[in-house]
């Protein structure tokens, strides 16, 4: 028995394991905080430092030396559980995370925006930092005001030295209006869920609409008469089903098919992320969506059509096709049991939407595209505080296995 084994031993036997909705709660020896480990996937996991290191720490330990199973002859596994079985809501954790949100928000945006390179300039006026650009658009997003009413709270950042000077409102909404933005944006977002690598791994794949103050108007002949039509931006979205983490995203200023996104927001996800399935209804119902799950070890939830057959050739696509095919046909209520989490995207969905609003403020496609990845991005820091509060994550970006965002040319040229 080594070390970590032997702490382990000592931890079941002297504390109190909880189970809850992520997992098991274990306390810190240290008395601060306590961790989540799960057991529930192939290889077990723990919110631990010391699991990030990759090694099997002392809490995975404990948990299994509470949790002893048994493996009967006929392939049936016995679980003899010694610990109280608890789903309720951690209302102490809950708590905390949402009275000191805000205080907790500003830092790790800060944090996240300190990864932005700033381009250099060879002459001329100073800019803004490229790093403060990105932090007002965002925090605005999260204070859901208009840009004059925000203004109190950037000048309050200025004073905390969030930001080296608050732009104007002006400025604020310029600055949303550049298609350079778009990239660091969607690249925050993807650093901002990081953390969360060792917790997620299963993932949800939807895309949901959010209305804008535009419209379309034309002269319709035939009635003799305007008509006009409201604009909305689509947003495609992969998120993680236990915390609903968002992990890959595409928004769009027009109406775009929801299969053809699948695969980028997979290979997005795998970056950084293990994927062990990937749910999603019947509209990504695809050979090549298939494909795209399996090429990054992933198993594909995705029904099928009333139409669909099992017999589509010989070519590997086609292969994939049918054992997904035949899988659904014949195992309705295993593959269900797996697409009920496709819901979770759902509530992510109504999570930003209830909190940040559903529609956006801004006037022009690009800037609308925006302010709805900014939305995506407060809503990833925020579930990180409650993961933080909740399961006892470092939150740690920029680490030396991720790459900072490259400033585009555009941007020193357009004024950043």
């Amino acid at each position: 028995m080594d070390v970590r084994e032997e702490r382990g031993l000592q931890i079941a036997k002297t504390s109190k394991i909880e189970k809850n909705e992520m997992g098991y709660k274990v306390p810190s020896q240290s008395g601060q905080g306590s961790y989540i480990v799960s057991l529930d996937t192939g290889s077990p996991w723990c919110t631990c430092p010391d699991f990030e290191k990759g090694f099997k720490c002392k809490h995975i330990h404990a948990v299994e030396y509470v949790v002893q199973h048994e493996t009967k002859p006929d392939g049936t596994v016995t679980f003899t559980q010694s610990v109280k079985v608890t789903c309720t809501q951690e209302w102490h954790e809950y708590d905390d995370a949402q009275m000191h949100e805000q205080e907790r928000f500003v830092i790790l945006l800060r944090d996240l925006c300190d990864g932005i390179p700033q381009p250099e300039y060879k002459g001329g006026r100073p800019r803004l930092p490229l790093a403060d650009v990105v932090f007002g658009v965002t925090y605005k997003a999260y204070s859901t005001m208009s840009g004059r009413r925000f203004m109190s709270d950037l000048r309050e950042a200025e004073e905390k030295e969030l930001v080296g000077k608050a732009p104007s409102f002006a400025s604020n909404a310029r600055y949303l209006e550049n298609p350079e933005l778009t990239p660091f944006l969607k690249s925050l977002i993807e650093q901002s869920a990081s953390p969360l690598r060792a917790v997620e791994s299963e993932f949800a794949v939807d895309s949901t609409g959010f209305a804008t103050t535009t419209y379309n108007r034309w002269f319709d002949h035939k009635w003799g008469k305007e008509r006009s039509e409201a604009r909305w931006i689509k947003a495609h979205l992969i998120c993680g089903v236990k915390t609903h983490i968002v992990t890959g995203v595409e928004a769009t200023a027009t109406e775009t098919a929801d299969s053809p996104q699948l695969p980028g927001l997979v290979n997005t996800t795998a970056k950084t992320f293990d994927i062990n399935e990937i749910s999603a209804d019947k509209a990504y119902s695809s050979k090549s969506n298939i494909g795209a799950v399996v090429a990054v070890n992933g198993m594909p939830y995705i029904p099928f059509k009333s139409y669909s057959k099992g017999s589509q050739g010989n070519k590997p696509h086609n292969s994939l096709w049918q054992k997904a095919w035949h899988y659904f046909s014949f195992n309705q209520e295993a593959f269900y049991a797996h697409y009920h989490m496709r819901s979770n995207v759902e509530t992510a969905f109504s999570m930003i939407k209830m909190k940040f609003g559903a529609s956006v403020r801004a006037k022009t496609p690009t800037a609308q595209v925006n302010e709805v990845l900014c939305k995506v991005l407060c809503h990833n820091i925020c579930v990180l505080i409650q993961s933080m509060v909740e399961l006892g994550i470092e939150a740690t970006f920029w680490t030396s296995d991720t790459k900072e965002p490259v400033v585009p040319k555009a941007l020193v040229n357009m004024g950043f």
